[in-house]
């Protein structure tokens, strides 16, 4: 086992505090700057702001910190499928992903 720094203990919740409070005044600074001018929104206070982090944090599943990796099911079982198909059958399905513009083929010519 490895043993942990006894700084850490002290570190990381002061850390923790620093990162709620610095995501907490980004998200209100955004929102007072942005909401009320586009949409007549009023201005939030401090722990609206904070709220609203959590909010987004409980829908979307994240602060893009690299800890979740939601979707890595879905992504490895169309690999498999993707594997499993003859080379005409991949090919029919680049096509049919590229056509509908959903994805970019960098490697193809097209002429205008």
């Amino acid at each position: 086992m490895t043993r942990i720094p006894k700084w850490l203990f002290v570190a990381a919740p002061i850390g923790f505090a620093v990162f709620i409070a610095v995501g907490g005044g980004i998200v209100m600074q955004l929102w007072n700057w942005l909401a009320p001018a586009l949409f007549g929104l009023k201005q939030i206070t401090f722990w609206q702001a904070l709220g609203l982090l959590l909010l987004c944090r409980i829908l979307f599943g994240g602060f893009g910190l690299g800890g979740g990796h939601s979707g890595s099911k879905s992504k490895g079982r169309m690999s498999e499928r993707f594997e499993q198909m003859t080379p005409e059958e991949r090919e029919k399905f680049r096509q049919g992903w590229f056509g509908r513009g959903f994805c970019s083929n960098a490697g193809e010519n097209k002429e205008p």
